[in-house]
């Protein structure tokens, strides 16, 4: 691996005599990790466990194919590097509230907002934003298939959501940076890195910190993290924060097994003592007092749905919850945060908030597939039906399955008792309701499809 010259000088100041261990370390191969959906999976491996993150996460001693198992496909587990699960430990030593309000501002493609949504665990609100429209659709998809029903995704500016006064109790800004820490596995990292790049991530984080930082409540815990390694970006954006911004610095309490570098301001994650890739991280806590909150105003739902279709939704998901139509397309809202939430999506760029339900086209309901994905979707009032692999991937390559034995109508498909979809099973042929860009291109080879994950 041929580095730049002045990272390798900044990088021998920043590590000293450790400098030639964090030298050899970019050249082993990186490690492959797996975070557990636990309202979905109750895997129990044999491999060695992300220390940090107790045990819902497994370091594998390969990457498999991960298109090829429909369990990923069903968000039964998420790939998610090693060090940024330490995220989770975060949330719970900081975050004491049974509702909490959570803004993960920079969160394609979703691992972070994934690991947020299992931590909070159905109570509270998320809001993950990614401003970023060629990213924005992917951190959908994964939060839909993760299947938290407490969830908005928006694609928002830090400004646009800055504007929102002291709303939420943890901010989490995993700021875009010059990515040193992926130089293991992104040759592009390596190529696009420089020192003028490096000052004009800094000064961008900068920028968005100052954007985003009124939406933090007083008292509100904010999560500033990066994958580099220099001071630009970490210590001395983190030192600014708490001179310019108004913000304590928090200790995270830490096992010395862990192998976690402790800066004075902040946490590093180097190769060489952790396993994962590089990674900083630091807490801080907002100390300082807005002038206004934000006046949330109740927003009339402009589509009425009459008490027919109410009862019908209602039986699609296990909670007590609001329903609201946008286009044509129901969703289901927590009662308790319904308001808030339905003021927020009118005033952003929301792709979806809650459970998306589904679409009346005539007399017929038509599931949409995030639903089938929901923690909270009711089975109970849909036929069900168990997939082979080779049917599963089938479905998901969005071709043509015929379950001939399967009842007429439209059918829950689930594998290894995880649901994946819906059909249209018309008794001679299905019809395929997986959404069209989700479909997996990659062909079906049973051989090279890894049976680790259960």
């Amino acid at each position: 691996m041929e580095l730049h010259v002045d990272f390798e000088v900044q990088m021998q100041h920043i590590l000293q005599d450790e400098y030639e261990a964090f030298r050899n370390s970019l050249e082993t191969e990186p490690q492959v990790s797996i975070r557990l959906n636990g309202r979905k999976s109750n895997f129990k491996g044999e491999f060695p466990l992300v220390p940090w993150a107790k045990s819902e996460a497994y370091y594998l001693p390969f990457r498999p194919k991960f298109t090829m198992d429909p369990l990923f496909h069903a968000g039964a587990y998420y790939v998610q590097e090693a060090s940024s699960m330490f995220l989770g430990h975060v949330y719970s030593q900081f975050v004491d509230s049974d509702s909490p309000w959570v803004l993960d501002l920079c969160a394609a493609p979703g691992g972070k907002s994934t690991h947020l949504a299992s931590m909070m665990n159905g109570n509270g609100w998320l809001v993950s934003n990614e401003i970023t429209k060629s990213r924005v659709n992917i951190l959908a998809e994964n939060m839909q298939k993760w299947g938290a029903p407490n969830v908005m995704v928006t694609s928002n500016t830090p400004n646009e959501l800055g504007k929102f006064y002291s709303v939420f109790d943890m901010v989490v800004v995993d700021a875009p940076c010059s990515g040193e820490g992926m130089f293991r596995k992104d040759d592009v990292a390596i190529k696009e890195w420089s020192i003028d790049n490096v000052r004009f991530c800094a000064e961008r984080q900068q920028q968005i910190l100052k954007d985003i930082f009124p939406a933090l409540k007083e008292g509100g815990i904010l999560v500033y993290s990066t994958c580099t390694y220099n001071e630009e970006e970490d210590e001395k954006n983190v030192k600014w924060i708490v001179n310019e911004l108004g913000a304590e610095l928090l200790s995270v309490p830490l096992k010395e097994e862990w192998g976690i570098t402790v800066s004075d301001y902040g946490y590093h994650f180097y190769p060489h003592k952790t396993k994962g890739e590089g990674f900083f991280l630091a807490v801080l806590r907002k100390v300082t007092s807005d002038s206004m909150g934000c006046n949330f105003k109740k927003v009339k739902n402009k589509l009425t749905i009459d008490k027919n279709s109410i009862k019908t939704l209602s039986n699609l998901v296990s909670s007590s919850a609001e329903f609201v139509q946008y286009g044509s397309t129901y969703y289901a809202i927590h009662k308790e945060k319904f308001d808030k939430v339905s003021f927020l999506s009118e005033k952003l760029r929301t792709l979806y908030a809650g459970i998306p339900l589904g679409i009346c086209k005539g007399k017929d309901f038509v599931p949409d597939a995030a639903l089938a994905f929901s923690w909270e979707l009711n089975r109970d009032n849909f036929s069900c039906i168990e997939l082979t692999w080779q049917e599963a991937i089938t479905f998901f390559r969005r071709e043509n399955l015929f379950l001939n034995d399967a009842p007429k109508g439209v059918l829950l498909l689930l594998y290894n008792g995880i649901p994946l979809g819906w059909v249209k099973n018309l008794g001679n042929r299905c019809n395929n309701l997986y959404p069209q860009e989700w479909r997996i291109r990659m062909e079906a080879d049973y051989n090279e499809y890894s049976q680790l994950i259960k």
